[in-house]
């Protein structure tokens, strides 16, 4: 595959003196026209040492306006990095739309490395690269223009521009003992990157391999491909090809009711008749808060971070369920996230972006008071999503709720299920209430014309996202006091569980 790469291109002064000015201005024209676009651009940076990632990330900082570009580069996880799963990092770092983000020794970094040091085997090295697919699927599924430059020099080359570096008394210290190890270990890491780059290089997210011995031909060389990717994006309006990537077409067909009426679904199935008396409420609860608290004390001391997922109808008993849990809990110990409708801020980012934001560290549990999942539900029904992107939002949600299992995180997931006339009940009771009046909106009431659509598409999330590793708990809750204990029993228990088989946070 290198042997294709523009070995020994170089441009000369007076060609490079003419070329890069236009090159520039048209750069900044296409920038600003980025800047009302709705996609944000990523270039990522990767390949051999010396071959000049960081001076051509500098480079284009100085060609474009700096304002609306931001570089990150990336060495080993702090301790806030490492309390959180590998990703987190990369999604707290994307730039939003209408921006441009740089990314050095990003997440093509850690699989590389790992391979070539013999730390993963070439199963994980694969599922490592399938991680990175997904995660760039995702991105250029919302719309993001990605792209990738290898950096490449040849064995030769690479031995030429270390010794050039250390004859320089101002750059010597850019050449460190672990380049020259890793100059020793030039063709193990060849024979990893001809795979990554195989395996990675896809339609929406390609890799332009770069020669990188001579500065003026890869300045242009990455320039001159930036500019015509960002032009060819601007023109499509950086939206994916109708239907691209769809999920099943026929789902979706269930929000209607068949000719036999309205359509059995895991919700109708519930015993919505289960009850608890006071005296036994009173009693489970209590006993099962010092549980719970023993429970994050010892979860607390091995680093096990506990996520909890809270969605159910409108006056549910959401946020009740949740408050008899942090009785149990240390106030540093927890926090709880309300989701609402996005702000422009995350409007501008993937709608997984505020999500990965709040992740707990090591030891803490942070509750979602609704959650990723409305992109499947209110997003879904109301149509502020479209129709090919909610059904993809399926396999995306089961691939980050994997991202957060593997690195060791308890997520448990609840529906918390009433009924249509217990809703009205709950509502009617909330406008007499003076301090529970303003939970109560027309958009409540406005919802509940649509709840054969909600509870259809309740059905799918539950059909489509109940997995092994993070299966789906649907609670009765019209006695709120048989709720309240079965949440709190079924959290007490994963947790348990997870910690008797041994699970220690990072």
């Amino acid at each position: 595959m290198f042997r294709t790469a523009e070995l020994g291109q170089k441009v000369s002064k007076e060609e490079y003196r003419e070329r890069e000015p236009v090159l520039r201005e048209q750069l900044l024209s296409a920038q600003a026209d980025l800047m009302k676009a709705d996609f944000p651009v990523i270039l990522v940076f990767s390949g051999v040492d010396g071959a000049g990632k960081g001076d051509t990330a500098n480079l284009l900082q100085e060609w474009l306006d700096p304002r609306w570009i931001a570089t990150h580069a990336y060495g080993p996880p702090s301790d806030e990095e490492s309390e959180r799963p590998p990703y987190w990092r990369y999604w707290r770092d994307l730039p939003r739309k209408g921006q441009i983000g740089i990314f050095l020794s990003a997440w093509y970094s850690r699989p590389l490395l790992d391979r070539v040091y013999g730390k993963i085997n070439d199963t994980e090295f694969e599922e490592r690269l399938e991680q990175i697919l997904s995660f760039e699927r995702m991105l250029a599924n919302d719309g993001a223009l990605i792209l990738k430059f290898w950096m490449h020099l040849g064995k030769k080359a690479q031995k030429r521009r270390f010794k050039a570096l250390e004859s320089d008394p101002l750059q010597s210290w850019r050449v460190t003992k672990k380049d020259w190890k890793h100059y020793r270990m030039y063709e193990d890491f060849v024979a990893a990157a001809e795979r990554i780059l195989m395996k990675t290089s896809t339609g929406r997210a390609p890799w332009t391999i770069v020669e990188g011995e001579d500065q003026r031909f890869r300045s242009l060389k990455v320039g001159e491909g930036l500019l015509r990717a960002l032009r060819r994006h601007l023109a499509r309006s950086g939206r994916a090809a109708p239907g691209e990537e769809a999920d099943d077409p026929v789902l979706g067909a269930s929000v209607e009711n068949g000719p036999g009426g309205p359509r059995i679904t895991v919700l109708s199935k519930l015993d919505m008749t289960k009850r608890l008396e006071k005296k036994e409420y009173r009693h489970r609860l209590e006993e099962l808060q010092g549980r719970m608290n023993l429970l994050h004390r010892k979860a607390r001391s091995r680093r096990v971070s506990t996520l909890l997922v809270f969605e159910g109808w409108d006056a549910a008993g959401k946020g009740g369920a949740i408050r008899r849990i942090t009785r149990a809990l240390d106030a540093r110990d927890y926090s709880v996230i309300p989701i609402a409708a996005p702000t422009d801020e995350e409007l501008a980012h993937h709608y997984l972006w505020r999500f990965w934001r709040h992740l707990p560290r090591a030891g803490r549990v942070t509750f979602f008071d609704r959650s990723w999942y409305g992109r499947v539900l209110v997003e879904r029904v109301e149509g502020f999503a479209t129709e090919e992107e909610w059904k993809r939002a399926y396999a995306e949600i089961n691939t980050f709720e994997k991202h957060l299992v593997d690195h060791g995180i308890v997520l448990v997931k609840f529906w918390l299920h009433i009924t249509k006339e217990e809703q009205e009940a709950r509502f009617r009771a909330r406008e007499q209430i003076p301090y529970k009046r303003w939970k109560l909106t027309d958009e409540d009431w406005r919802n509940r014309e649509k709840w054969d659509l909600y509870e259809a598409a309740v059905n799918d999330m539950v059909e489509r996202t109940s997995t092994r590793i993070a299966p789906w708990i649907l609670v009765p809750g019209n006695d709120k006091r048989y709720a309240r204990v079965r949440v709190l029993a079924e959290v007490c228990d994963r947790l348990d569980a997870a910690l008797a088989n041994g699970k220690k946070g990072h």
